[in-house]
């Protein structure tokens, strides 16, 4: 049987999903797993990868490597996007990966993948459980250093963009203060607003008729939307958010203290110091794509680039 690992390493998070070919073109998931290790840490100011940001996430691929061997694992891939793309010292990112996940299939090692594949993966991921009359979808995958938007149909992609934004890249470019100052929130929308209009401008919004938001900041207020008292990745997948809601949802999140973040039932650990800032790029996407294309609601998907990875891997297997 073939049993597939794919191992996707961004900015804030590290996230392993082995599965099996389902039904349909689809996947049966074995494993799905996250941990936030912060990679990108201090990266956007230094231009270099953090040795302890490293070696959190050497900890991190070692565990996931024992349960992809003790899965069966036949096929892997792992893939890098936004902090290692940016940073002048990321081979020593790479002897890491490649010493580990050698013990899954000798020669694999990690991979950077383009602003335009990492695009391409999540918007097969996301949108593969949508009935088709919905499309076209605008997927919008908001990372720790980037955001991808994505629009597409049944068919696939026509437009992507991947932008240099996300809720780190901002948390530390603007966000200092507990809670953020009126100044610097300001600072950040001017911030998230300079890095986000070359994207739409690549991307015709105007014919798009459902956003689905990936990725943990979207997940993430997609629970406190719902009022989850704990993480509920079954309740939270394919739900629907009416934007008005979302967009009072984001500005509260943005205004609370850090210490009233840290209570909310649903919020990892690893988000509470960057929430903000993914509020703030998600609270932008809202007003661009309602006035753009008039959507009224957020469709959040726990199913992502790692999906589109693991679907990959089951296509180049036959």
């Amino acid at each position: 049987m073939t049993v597939v690992g794919a191992v996707d390493c961004g900015t804030n998070s590290i996230r392993l999903l082995i599965a099996t070919p389902g039904v349909a073109g689809r996947l049966t998931d074995v494993h799905r797993e996250m941990r936030v290790v912060r990679l990108g840490q201090g990266v956007d100011a230094t231009g270099r990868l953090a040795a302890e940001a490293i070696d959190r996430t050497r900890v991190a691929l070692a565990d996931y490597v024992d349960t992809m061997v003790a899965a069966g694992v036949t096929r892997v891939r792992m893939v890098a996007t936004s902090a290692t793309r940016d940073a002048a010292n990321r081979d020593d990112f790479f002897a890491m990966t490649a010493e580990l996940l050698g013990r899954v299939v000798p020669g694999a090692c990690a991979e950077v993948i383009s602003g335009d594949e990492e695009a391409r993966l999540s918007f097969r991921g996301a949108v593969g459980e949508l009935d088709p009359a919905q499309g076209p979808f605008v997927v919008t995958d908001l990372g720790g250093g980037s955001t991808e938007v994505v629009l597409g149909d049944e068919h696939g992609v026509t437009a992507a963009y991947s932008a240099d934004i996300g809720c780190v890249r901002t948390t530390e470019r603007a966000l200092h203060s507990d809670p953020p100052t009126a100044a610097e929130v300001t600072a950040a929308e001017s911030f998230i607003a300079e890095r986000l209009a070359p994207a739409f401008a690549a991307v015709p919004l105007e014919s798009a008729r459902t956003w689905v938001g990936v990725a943990g900041t979207m997940t993430t207020l997609a629970a406190l939307d719902v009022g989850l008292d704990t993480y509920d990745s079954d309740i939270i997948h394919l739900s629907r958010t009416p934007l008005d809601d979302f967009e009072k949802l984001c500005r509260a999140v943005v205004a609370m203290p850090r210490s009233e973040r840290a209570a909310l039932g649903p919020m990892h650990p690893g988000r509470v110091d960057v929430i903000g800032g993914g509020a703030l790029v998600s609270l932008k996407l809202a007003e661009e794509f309602a006035a753009r294309a008039a959507i009224a609601e957020l469709v959040v998907s726990e199913h992502d680039i790692l999906d589109g990875i693991a679907l990959g891997l089951v296509d180049d297997a036959g």
